[in-house]
């Protein structure tokens, strides 16, 4: 793992932390082959029952792609008529997003300060926003003449709304932390000083419960996004079905009767 992503995993949490606070964690190439990497290595682990990512510094969490470097690209691909630098998406900011959207695992963003453009949709892409009071989001796309990507056109309208999500998009601005929390995009706002010691509790929390019906949550919500009433109970049929033989629930059970607090296994 290279050094401008931290990866560390500790008593069933993965924490995933980017590393380029100078450069307020944009997002170079090293980086984002890391990143892709550590979130793969969380998701696929079965030990890893829960994921946070956050970043390092106080004054960003991502501002997205960083432009020195790709300007440096994009020069490179004038001359060689490649176009390879806008391949990122496919190659870097795709399988992210995948791998945070459906890690079968919660996953919890600290967004410690600015999240911008692909900073803003790998928020996004997690199942739980800890934002620091001092932080803020911002689409900046179209600042930069570019679309959106890392799924921010599919999550930020199913978050806010399509006609806000299209205001946010084509105007782009800073949606300071209270803004964010009354729109949605943060669950939680905590004092900045607070924030890691906040966003560790969630996210082990999380780690300590029944990893099985967290996951049935999380593809039970997606499931009913984009699918009708009667698609969605019969998932939820399933899903149940599945959470309902899992050991978690039988360890659940067996508590509540004995009025003890449950040890989920995870399984």
């Amino acid at each position: 793992m290279a050094d401008t992503v931290l990866y560390e995993v500790s008593d069933g949490l993965a924490t995933i932390t980017l590393n380029r606070p100078e450069a307020m964690n944009a997002l170079n190439i090293e980086t984002k082959v890391a990143l892709r990497d550590a979130v793969r290595s969380a998701a696929a682990d079965e030990a890893v029952r829960a994921v946070l990512l956050t970043a390092a510094g106080d004054r960003a969490f991502c501002v997205g792609q960083d432009l020195k470097e790709h300007i440096g690209l994009l020069a490179a691909d004038r001359e060689t008529g490649s176009g390879e630098t806008m391949s990122t998406v496919r190659e870097h900011y795709n399988p992210i997003v995948r791998a945070l959207a459906d890690a079968r695992k919660p996953v919890v963003a600290a967004v410690n300060g600015v999240a911008a453009g692909a900073g803003f949709g790998f928020a996004l892409a997690a199942d739980y926003r800890i934002v620091a009071d001092t932080a803020a989001f911002n689409t900046s796309f179209a600042g930069v003449a570019l679309t959106a990507d890392s799924g921010i056109s599919w999550t930020l309208p199913r978050v806010v709304g399509p006609g806000r999500a299209t205001d946010l998009l084509l105007f782009p601005r800073s949606i300071k932390a209270q803004e964010a929390y009354e729109l949605g995009i943060a669950n939680r706002v905590v004092p900045a000083a607070d924030l890691r010691a906040e966003a560790e509790k969630v996210a082990r929390t999380l780690a300590e419960g029944p990893t099985v019906a967290y996951t049935a949550l999380k593809e039970s919500v997606a499931f009913g996004l984009t699918h009708s009433l009667d698609e969605t109970l019969e998932k939820e049929d399933e899903l149940q079905s599945r959470a309902g033989s899992s050991e978690d629930h039988a360890i659940a059970v067996r508590a509540f009767v004995n009025k003890e607090k449950p040890n989920y296994s995870g399984r």
